[in-house]
């Protein structure tokens, strides 16, 4: 009996100990997997809100993607389509009408603090008048999805075969800040070109190549 509870404890300790090491090794990354990177942005731009949300289609910021090989970053000009009016939170502006008119004033300019950092970038007063005193800079957004050189990836082949931004990138519509689902790994993406070629995308046949030269060149 002793030698029996003895094996069972052993058989016990080694599926913990193959358990704990499993967990440890599964997030171990290859070199140049980036899968899990969620920096953080100089400003907060919410994924969630825009294309959750708000529905906003991902290629009205990102427009490059049906055009090129890259999706692009929208200009700022884009993003003051909306926030040229849209300084703040409804609530905000609601809250600061209330107050002016219990106050018997104009209600003041309400700008949301992440809103602010937009216009500071692009060189705007506290009336979103160009501000001479001041510099436009382009926002230095970082980067979250990364190939490496060697890499050809090119946007418009996927859109204009209609898989959706979420089979690379997550659904991103739920996402606060963005992050990288996928490892983007070679082996990830050669065993969706073969899927594909035999499923189809959106009900369409396909023939996505798994030619060497399709990505490197």
């Amino acid at each position: 009996m002793g030698t029996r509870v003895a094996t069972l404890l052993l058989l016990v300790g080694l599926a913990f100990s193959g358990t704990a090491l499993a967990m440890r090794l599964s997030a171990l990354h290859l070199p140049g997997n980036q899968q899990g990177y969620e920096p953080a942005q100089p400003i907060a731009f919410s994924h969630r809100l825009h294309a959750g949300e708000l529905q906003i289609s991902c290629h009205y910021c990102h427009s490059g993607a049906e055009t090129g090989r890259h999706a692009g970053l929208p200009a700022a000009s884009v993003c003051m389509n909306c926030h040229k009016s849209v300084t703040a939170p409804l609530g905000a502006v609601r809250a600061e009408e209330e107050q002016a008119k219990s106050d018997g004033r104009k209600p003041a300019l309400v700008v949301a603090p992440e809103l602010r950092k937009l216009y500071d970038y692009l060189a705007l007063d506290s009336k979103l008048q160009r501000d001479p005193e001041k510099t436009p800079a382009p926002v230095p957004w970082v980067k979250v999805h990364n190939l490496p050189a060697f890499a050809c990836f090119d946007h418009r082949a996927h859109i204009g075969a209609g898989v959706a931004c979420q089979r690379c990138h997550g659904p991103v519509e739920t996402m606060e800040r963005v992050r990288q689902v996928e490892d983007l790994s070679m082996g990830w993406c050669v065993n969706c070109h073969r899927e594909v070629n035999r499923t189809g995308v959106s009900g369409k046949k396909v023939r996505a190549s798994t030619d060497c030269s399709a990505c490197h060149y």
